[in-house]
């Protein structure tokens, strides 16, 4: 963003000094490379077949744990290397996060039957993040 400046008869147009980024960007950034993380670490459970993963019978979305696990592994990677961009400021680092967010927690409720209290802590964790991202940036001053 510029500002005005007038001097002289002429205006020219200066730039608006901005931190890196703030507040609720830095929360969603952190937020979203632990979810990443433990993302990761639920895939690779899940693809090595760890006794940790305990699979429900009779359940409407069921598929092969190690799918699952490729599903999370991958998905926990764009999730870290969206955190990471969100640490530029910039816009679509925003609308990837909100984006990716929503992604990992489809997926975690699809997940709920396999190891419920992991993806209640995930899909928590994604809620917070949507939230953090889509609130304003600045605050204007009555």
């Amino acid at each position: 963003m510029t500002g005005s400046v007038t001097g002289g008869g002429r205006t020219t147009q200066v730039p608006e000094h901005r931190p890196f980024v703030t507040g609720w960007t830095i929360f969603a950034a952190v937020m979203l490379i632990s979810g990443g993380i433990m993302a990761i670490f639920q895939g690779v459970a899940a693809i090595t077949k760890d006794s940790l993963i305990v699979v429900t019978r009779h359940y409407v979305y069921s598929m092969n744990t190690e799918g699952w696990g490729w599903i999370h592994l991958i998905l926990g990677i764009v999730v870290v290397l969206a955190g990471m961009a969100l640490f530029t400021g910039a816009v679509w680092a925003r609308v990837v996060g909100v984006v990716v967010a929503g992604l990992e927690m489809i997926a975690n409720f699809l997940w709920l039957p396999y190891y419920p209290f992991w993806a209640v802590v995930l899909i928590a964790i994604d809620a917070f993040v949507i939230w953090a991202l889509c609130v304003g940036t600045t605050r204007k001053e009555a």
